[in-house]
């Protein structure tokens, strides 16, 4: 029977695999793309990115480019290449939520973070209903340890938008961060339901719980559900995944999802402890069987 199963989920993923597509999306330059609400990365100089794990049927493409209106496109299914044209704006609450929303990412010290939160809240006096630039600042909000302050910013969010699976991620990532693990699980799970079941910021938020709670298998669980909606746009969450196996004494998984980090990221902040690790793994790995 288990050689059955194994069998089984075997063929479920090669099927899966081949049924995965590639698509070349091409638009202005630097521009964010976000494919059914999950961001998949940042064209080049040139204006293109080349995705290959996209999934066959219906989907829905976001595009943002600072200076530009954003623009939402639907994606046939089968369609392989999509080009995205997008109109310049004069909206100066969306040109200062760009600029905040550039100045998050870039931040290395609280006073980038400041700046940021700054742009945000210049966006917000303008269009007092933004869910997305109240969002945006709720994570800045966040990473400056401002858990009330974050709160409200994801409250006023919800008025204006109240199906906003983001914000509920969010929230339930200020949760955590309280310590408040059943408000946690309650905001990650809203969130996934808010998202049809796609929100993968969530089930990582549910897998950072539980790993709290001591429970790495059930932690392991959810990291392969965001990884799986994310097609390897988050090499990180295989480091996690990694570690999770390690505590769960799961050697040549560990090992598995770390090549699959390195892979990813060859130079990523936990490139060289995971190099340093990985001998040892593979040693205590010899002889084992990854159970699927």
């Amino acid at each position: 029977m288990k050689a059955l199963f194994s069998v089984a989920f075997l063929l479920s993923i090669s099927l899966a695999i081949v049924a995965q597509q590639s698509l070349t999306i091409t638009t202005e330059p630097n521009a964010i793309i976000w494919i059914d609400e999950i961001r998949r990365g940042t064209t080049d100089a040139s204006g293109k990115l080349a995705l290959t794990k996209i999934s066959p049927g219906r989907h829905t493409v976001r595009v943002r480019a600072n200076g530009f209106k954003e623009t939402t496109t639907a994606l046939l299914s089968g369609r392989r290449t999509l080009s995205v044209k997008l109109l310049p704006t004069t909206d100066q609450a969306e040109l200062l939520f760009q600029q905040a929303e550039t100045a998050r990412e870039q931040s290395r010290d609280d006073q980038g973070r400041q700046k940021a939160a700054d742009l945000y809240r210049e966006a917000i006096k303008l269009r007092p209903t933004f869910p997305a630039a109240r969002v945006g600042l709720a994570r800045v909000l966040l990473d400056l340890n401002q858990f009330k302050e974050a709160h409200a910013e994801i409250d006023a969010a919800r008025r204006a938008r109240p199906a906003y699976a983001e914000a509920s991620a969010i929230e339930g990532r200020i949760y955590r961060e309280e310590a408040f693990a059943d408000d946690a699980v309650r905001s990650f799970r809203r969130a996934i339901r808010e998202g049809g079941g796609v929100q993968p910021e969530a089930y990582v938020g549910l897998a950072r719980v539980y790993e709290d709670k001591g429970q790495f298998a059930e932690a392991i669980v959810e990291f392969r559900k965001a990884l799986a909606q994310l097609g390897d746009s988050e090499p990180v969450i295989y480091q996690m995944l990694g570690a999770a196996y390690e505590r769960i004494e799961k050697p040549k998984e560990a090992v598995a999802a770390y090549e699959k980090y390195l892979q990813l990221a060859p130079n990523g902040s936990y490139a060289a402890a995971i190099r340093s690790i990985l001998d040892q793994l593979k040693r205590e790995a010899a002889g084992e069987q990854i159970i699927p």
